[in-house]
Parts: C-alpha cells; structure tokens; sequence
C-alpha cells in the first residue's frame, strides 16, 4: 500500500526542486530498503512528466564491502561508470534511508580518503553539485528515528511536515537575509568558547529554498579563504562517515584549522582534516533559519537548518558561493546559538544581527516564524 505523502513529497522533488520538464534525464540513487515506496513514486511522477528516469539502489551494508577493499585503480574505474550516467543526467535526487548508519564506521581512513579523492570527488561534488539540477533528502525510516530518539511512527509524522512546505514562501522569507549578506564584509561570533572573525566581502550568497535539499532553510556563502581567525567550539554532535563526534573545537589562524579537537574522536578528526590540503580551510558559512526544525537528530540534512544555528564547513565551497577552497569533503558542522544551548551572537561590520538565535530585525525573525511559514 502507497503512502499518499510519498507522491506529494515525489511532485515537490520532481516539479519544484528539479525543476524537472518532459525530455530530461533523472539519475534516481536510491538507498535503503525501506526507502522504496518514495522511489516508487517518484518514478511514476517523473514518468508521468515525461521524464526519462534511470536508477539503481545501493545501500551503507553493500558499499562497505567495495569500499573496505578496493584499490585506487578500482575506485576510478567505478567513478568513470558512475560519471558517464551523471554526465547524461539533467537532473539528481539523491534518497537515503540506510539501515544502519553506522555501517562504514570500521572502514580505515586511507580507503575512506581514496573514496572521496577518487570516486565522491569526481562525480558529486565537480559533476552533480555544478552541472545538474540536484536535490537530497533522508527517508524517516526506524534507524533515523532512533537517532531523533523518537516513536518512528511519531517521527514520520514529523518529517513529513517538515518536508513538505510551500518553499516559494520560505524563498521569500529569505530575501531580506540573502541582501543583508550580500553586503556585508566583517562577521564576528561569540558563543560559549567561540570567538571567531572573518570577513565574507565580494563572496555571492545563496537562498536554500528547496532546490537542494528537502527539508530546507538557510542562506549561506563563504568566508574569505585566509581570513578566518580565532577559536570555534560547535554544540551539535555530528555523524560523519559512519562515526559520531561530538564537542568538536577548531583553533583558526588566518584561515586554516591549526588545531583540532573532539574527546576520544580527536585523532580520527584530525586524519579527516589532513585529507588534502583545503581540508583545513573553511568553504561554507551558513545560517539556520527553519522555525520547524529546533533540536539535532544526528543527520545533517536536518540539524543545518536548526532556526538559530549557523553551520562552518571544513572542505570544498560551492561553486555559487566561492572562496576558491577545494577540497573532497566537505563537512558541515553546526552551532546553535538560541538561549537553551548557551546562546551567541553574530555580528555583522560591526552590528549586532543575531542574538540568542533571535534575528535584531524584527521583520526578518517575523518572516522566519512557524506563522509565516506554517501550512
């Protein structure tokens, strides 16, 4: 039996976020077994557009055993297959829904560090993120929902509420953000052990309004490569690559990540910082600005989009927003700044913008509320 919420979330992906019209190409990748009614209907959708889909199904519990290992011959070879089919493609929409999210955690990091180089790298962040219409979403399957520590039934209630939102009016709600960092040149934070500046002069920003990610809501740029100074101690534990960190604390000097730090995850941090050169180097600064989304569930798609977080993102920077780091990850790590994780502040040249989460312009925090933005 079809879930009717699948096929609505399946016409905003098609219609809405791929901008998808008859004679385009959809590369579907489809992982977990429970995700399969939403692929279901997004290929009758996309077929019903006159969309020509092709996809195949992977899941965590089948790359892990190419990825353990594989040579760097292999991982090119599989990168020149996977490449050719996005090169053909208009569009992406990447659904994930792994079983065990936890699956690549005991891959060593020099066959992780071969996958990003040789095959991520290559595929996704150089063809998909810049020459597609791209968009990626989870699926509230039980083991997401253990990671929210929620009822799943309760859950996917939740996420689909969260998903499915009239995102024109979201766009709309972030304009006001998007000309504000648009002109700004100094940024300055302070939260609890964080006192950071950099400046985000002449860099373009971006409204993530849907087109990308569902759920979505944040507008984001980049900082000057070689201008971020001081320290950062995120508040949002992070599952990455199959490992959780959590305290994550990055010392700044002119740009580059000079010391690093997160409990017992210390070490593993540091290897995936030494991935490649700009792997120190920051490529995204981003605020979180959806009022339906407050608390991190350990998945990233969503804990970036917290209303009151902002996310700074070792690794590559977008190509829509670029300082010119390159890198093969490309990690996004989050601070909430509302009072009830410590509060913070975040000052633009000069001028308090944000305090405690809460936007100073009292229209902009208006058109970021659950009113303004509710069904």
């Amino acid at each position: 039996m079809h879930d009717p919420r699948n096929t609505e979330l399946a016409e905003l992906l098609i219609d809405y976020s791929c901008e998808a019209k008859s004679g385009d190409t959809l590369y579907l990748e489809v992982k977990g077994k429970e995700t399969l009614d939403l692929a279901q209907a997004i290929l009758r959708v996309a077929t019903a557009r006159g969309v020509t889909p092709f996809w195949f199904y992977s899941d965590e519990s089948l790359i892990r055993q190419f990825v353990k290992g594989a040579s760097e011959e292999q991982f090119k070879k599989m990168a020149e297959m996977h490449l050719e089919l996005m090169k053909k493609s208009d569009c992406y929409i990447g659904l994930r829904g792994s079983d065990n999210p936890f699956d690549m955690a005991d891959i060593p990091h020099e066959q992780i560090d071969k996958f990003n180089k040789f095959f991520y790298h290559p595929v996704h962040l150089e063809q998909r993120v810049k020459k597609t219409r791209w968009v990626v979403l989870r699926y509230p399957n039980p083991a997401m929902a253990q990671l929210a520590m929620q009822p799943t039934e309760a859950f996917a209630d939740y996420y689909y509420n969260v998903c499915v939102l009239d995102y024109n009016r979201m766009s709309l709600a972030q304009d006001k953000l998007y000309a504000l960092m648009m002109a700004t040149d100094k940024v300055h934070i302070k939260a609890p052990g964080t006192d950071l500046t950099f400046s985000i002069k002449n860099i373009l920003c971006r409204k993530c309004d849907g087109h990308r990610n569902i759920p979505d809501g944040e507008v984001y740029t980049a900082p000057v490569r070689n201008s971020v100074n001081g320290t950062l101690q995120y508040n949002t534990p992070s599952l990455y690559q199959g490992t959780l960190y959590e305290n994550i604390r990055f010392v700044f000097k002119d740009g580059k990540i000079i010391e690093a730090s997160a409990g017992a995850m210390t070490d593993k941090l540091n290897r995936i910082l030494d991935t490649d050169e700009g792997a120190r180097y920051i490529g995204e600064f981003s605020l979180g600005c959806n009022p339906f989304i407050l608390h991190p569930m350990k998945d990233t798609l969503f804990d970036e989009k917290i209303a009151g977080s902002f996310h700074f993102t070792p690794g590559q920077a977008y190509e829509e927003a670029d300082n010119g780091n390159r890198s093969s990850i490309h990690w996004d790590l989050v601070l909430i700044q509302r009072k009830d994780y410590g509060g913070g502040e975040i000052w633009f040249d000069d001028k308090l913008i944000r305090k405690d989460g809460i936007f100073t312009d009292a229209e902009m925090e208006k058109m970021f509320s659950g009113e303004f933005l509710g069904k």
